[in-house]
């Protein structure tokens, strides 16, 4: 085995610790063709699709990358920020929040954020902090709950590059939170933020992304894990039992997936004469397409359409402060037994002042 891409390696030069912050994934831009990329390689993962491969791959390639590309790229277009895709966006927010976060602890860490399909990748990243001399990198995946599906995934992916250096980093993952004191403390203030602004709807849903049913049968925890949030939530809330709703959106295919379906449920509370719901969507923590088309857009028009009079969607968590400090706990807890707090090396300490004198050379 060759190591092609190894920067060059200089004995003596101290370890540093990385955090890399991954998320699902988003095309580079509201197009067809890049929607193609992009949907190759997500619906090409053996863990969002566990059908045969002979089975699947002539449907992707001969049927869905035919058809679905350029009908998603109309939906991104609706959502798209002026600085870009509002996954990346948000992600990238995050990132930098949480380096900042961690430097006023005192931590001196690098922190990154990568995503599993698109870019940038878990490889590029990883060997950008490879070349930075990451010798321990603390892997985050901004999903609070585990599923095979995306948790796995990230893991996957790291691991595949790890196969490829010749010195592989000390590695740690962060596998679930999905009953984290400080995520559901942030979800909480989201809500009650809203409810501040716009007053309370007669119902308050939680959407959740789903995935297919037979995930739970085989051991996948994440449908406990989303119902564990929604509790805590609850009680975070002071709500009673049937003060909320728990529903599963963005279903692929005619199988089975985690019911009850969000769309479905807000029809029929419509029907049974609803006229105001909150919807939130706590599993993800950045929005992007499922929820500011699928569920702001979709969703809303099929509950007025159904008879409902008032649909207000809470946003996601983003880069909001309370959620920014729950992932600096995260992060600090789970880099317990790294040296996180050793002084700056001589080359990053000159590259700190070369730095300086350009941006005073440039004012």
């Amino acid at each position: 085995m060759s190591f092609q891409n190894e920067p060059p390696y200089r004995h003596g030069q101290p370890p540093r610790t990385a955090v890399l912050l991954v998320n699902l994934g988003t095309p580079d831009e509201p197009t067809a063709p890049a929607l193609r990329r992009y949907l190759a390689e997500f619906l090409s993962d053996p863990r969002v699709v566990e059908i045969p491969r002979l089975v699947w791959l002539p449907i992707l390639h001969g049927i869905i990358l035919r058809t679905r590309p350029a009908r998603s790229a109309a939906k991104y277009a609706t959502v798209w920020m002026p600085e870009g895709s509002p996954l990346a966006v948000w992600t990238q927010r995050q990132s930098e929040a949480v380096s900042q976060t961690l430097a006023a602890r005192g931590h001196r860490v690098l922190v990154r954020h990568a995503m599993r399909y698109g870019n940038p990748s878990i490889a590029s990243v990883m060997d950008a902090l490879r070349a930075e001399g990451a010798t321990r990198v603390l892997v985050l995946p901004l999903y609070p709950q585990y599923a095979a599906a995306t948790t796995a995934s990230v893991a996957d992916k790291v691991l595949a590059w790890t196969c490829q250096a010749r010195r592989m980093p000390e590695l740690r993952f962060v596998n679930e939170y999905a009953d984290d004191p400080g995520y559901i403390a942030a979800l909480a203030e989201r809500v009650q933020a809203h409810w501040a602004e716009h007053g309370r709807a007669e119902r308050l849903v939680l959407s959740f992304h789903g995935v297919p049913h037979r995930s739970l049968t085989l051991g996948d925890p994440y449908h406990c894990q989303c119902h564990k949030t929604a509790r805590l939530l609850q009680q975070a809330l002071g709500l009673p039992k049937d003060g909320l709703l728990v529903t599963f959106q963005s279903r692929f295919g005619k199988a089975k997936w985690l019911e009850p379906y969000t769309e479905p449920t807000l029809k029929a509370l419509a029907a049974q004469g609803v006229k105001s719901v909150d919807v939130m969507c706590p599993g993800f923590v950045a929005d992007c397409l499922e929820t500011l088309e699928e569920i702001s857009q979709e969703a809303h028009e099929a509950f007025i359409e159904a008879g409902g009079q008032q649909f207000r969607y809470i946003d996601c968590l983003n880069a909001q402060p309370r959620w920014i400090e729950a992932l600096g706990d995260l992060a600090e807890r789970h880099l317990q037994g790294w040296d996180t707090r050793a002084a700056p090396d001589t080359a990053t300490l000159a590259v700190q002042r070369e730095r300086a004198l350009e941006m005073g050379a440039a004012d």
